[in-house]
């Protein structure tokens, strides 16, 4: 072994990298000097040179060099040895191994004996039963068993990738916290986010900001949660989607098991039908991907948007049914206290089922709607809708229509059933099929009552011009008659059935509720108070305005011609 005391020839060490700072003391006490650790022993080298350099008492180690500390090895290929520091400089196929179990290799290296630490850096390598990290600059603590990088790193296990631009490793919990640009790849999903805990052990992750997961089944987004890359269940919270190439199901929460394609979403639950403008909104939904169906309850609202107007329909419990046919709309069943709103119809069931494929609404069990001034009713109903238009209501069993005129009297006609025609979403002609009744009230100028024409017939037609009957045609065994005024009973004003439901009518705050609820109007701020006079002076009093001309009064519009009396395909009864 040759010792030389100048070590003039030797390479110049570089200064140590700045090891990870101590805990702070605690309250109440002064600065301590940091304990030192046990002296790093040599347990070999091929060549030894030692001496003086810089004033500090230095080992030059050349060949197979390696050193121990407590539980810890370290291996190189060549070392400074610092022996006032107990710190170590290392050189080439570093390798730093703990407990036989934490293994770090890199080009270079410095260890701290006092404190434990040490920084390897150049095509770092961490290992450990579980997981390989790769980066170019790490820090591990020996003492709290701890791991650090912030240059970018690289870790892999048996199932998954992942990558960051920092990490944080500790080998006890086997838990990773990854912070800016983390992206995880499973076998089946991309996670990409920007904070992020991983359990090499669990092989679950937990993200604390936007993150989203591409899978082939579809793409899911939260704030915060969880996601078990084994099970592939994931526990999002805040503003949390699932988003496939038709729909998006949302709410403050979402449970997710791609396994079983099954999705429970809570707190303000949204699903989205992206090919035909539809939104249902409720508390809680459901979602079976593999039978495209999604439930949502818990005063459940959807909304259907149009070029001109917007169907609201409101119910205890709504489903939607996607269509087996790529880019076909699916169909919506609601039922329990089903409520519809439009600006051009409302109307109330017990169950209802929306074809949007077929643009059918079917409703059943005391189906009411209301268009305009009329009131529909029957044991069941269909809406056809053309162009998002109204084109057709048709009424089955027990139908009745009632229409309040000018003077609030109620015209009404009735049948087995009924076929209703709309055009530009006004009533233009109704024809009644079986059992047909009528009562229509004759006008004078709209402001007055010249009798009640009541007739019976198999079938009827009735014509209407601005949502007002201009004829009626009796077409099989008509029998009619005409009742003035004096002669009218109060038996003789409803048809038999008659009901007027008006106070049931829904609203549109009653249907929209607190999913879609409108707008809060902002108050007018208050006009500024005219300022007051300075005191000691006199406002002067304001000018007299000359006085007004007298209006001219405008000439009041030509009241409507009264309504002619229904006309007849064959003779009627006097």
């Amino acid at each position: 072994m040759l010792l030389s005391a100048p070590l003039a020839w030797a390479q110049r060490p570089t200064a140590p990298a700045q090891p990870i700072p101590a805990r702070p003391a605690s309250k109440g006490q002064g600065p301590t000097t940091p304990p030192k650790g046990q002296r790093v022993e040599l347990l070999g080298a091929g060549t030894l040179v030692g001496g003086s350099f810089n004033g500090q008492q230095i080992r030059k180690l050349i060949g197979n060099v390696s050193f121990k500390q407590e539980d810890a090895l370290l291996y190189c290929d060549s070392a400074y040895q610092y022996i006032d520091r107990n710190a170590i400089e290392a050189f080439s196929n570093v390798r730093v191994v703990q407990n036989d179990t934490i293994t770090i290799t890199g080009d270079r290296g410095y260890y701290d004996g006092d404190k434990r630490t040490a920084r390897m850096t150049g095509n770092v390598v961490m290992r450990d039963p579980r997981m390989t990290l790769t980066t170019s600059v790490l820090d591990y603590d020996l003492n709290r068993r701890t791991a650090f990088y912030s240059t970018g790193g690289h870790l892999t296990d048996p199932e998954n990738t992942l990558d960051s631009q920092r990490g944080y490793y500790n080998t006890q919990t086997q838990v990773f916290s990854f912070r800016t640009n983390v992206r995880l790849v499973t076998k089946d999903n991309r996670i990409d986010t920007d904070t992020l805990q991983y359990n090499t052990q669990s092989k679950v992750a937990y993200f604390f900001g936007p993150t989203r997961i591409q899978g082939k089944q579809g793409n899911l987004y939260a704030e915060k949660g969880t996601y078990d890359t084994r099970t592939r269940v994931s526990d999002f919270q805040q503003n949390a989607k699932i988003e496939t190439p038709n729909y998006l199901l949302g709410g403050d929460k979402l449970v997710y098991d791609e396994a079983r394609q099954y999705g429970v979403a809570t707190g303000h639950v949204s699903m989205t039908a992206k090919k035909d403008n539809v939104v249902i909104r409720g508390d809680v939904g459901r979602y079976w991907r593999g039978l495209g169906r999604a439930k949502v309850y818990g005063s459940p609202v959807m909304r259907n948007i149009t070029d001109r107007d917007t169907l609201y329909l409101a119910a205890d419990t709504l489903v939607n049914v996607e269509s087996r046919a790529t880019n076909d709309p699916g169909i919506i069943y609601a039922y329990r206290k089903v409520k519809i709103f439009r600006g051009d119809l409302q109307g109330r069931c017990d169950s209802l089922t929306y074809n949007r494929r077929d643009s059918v609404i079917y409703l059943n069990t005391k189906p009411v709607l209301w268009s305009q001034k009329n009131q529909l009713t029957a044991d069941s109903m269909e809406i056809r809708l053309r162009r998002q238009k109204i084109d057709q209501m048709r009424l089955y069993a027990n139908s009745f229509i009632i229409g309040q005129d000018t003077l609030l009297n109620f015209n009404q006609v009735k049948g087995r059933n009924m076929v209703a025609y709309f055009q530009d979403n006004k009533l233009r002609k109704v024809d009644v099929l079986g059992n047909a009744e009528s009562l229509y009230y004759a006008l004078d100028n709209d402001t007055a009552t010249t009798g009640v024409n009541k007739a019976l017939s198999a079938n009827m037609a009735l014509r209407f011009a601005e949502s007002k009957l201009q004829t009626i045609s009796f077409l099989t065994n008509p029998d009619a008659s005409f009742i003035p005024p004096h002669e009218l009973k109060e038996e003789d004003k409803q048809l038999k059935g008659f009901q007027w439901l008006i106070e049931q009518k829904p609203t549109r705050r009653q249907v929209l509720g607190k999913h879609f609820a409108l707008p809060v109007k902002k108050a007018k701020p208050k006009a500024k108070s005219k300022a007051q006079p300075a005191k000691g002076k006199t406002k002067p009093a304001p000018k007299a305005k000359p006085a007004a001309k007298p209006a001219v009064p405008t000439p009041t519009a030509k009241p409507a011609a009264a309504v002619p009396k229904p006309a007849s395909s064959t003779k009627t009864r006097p």
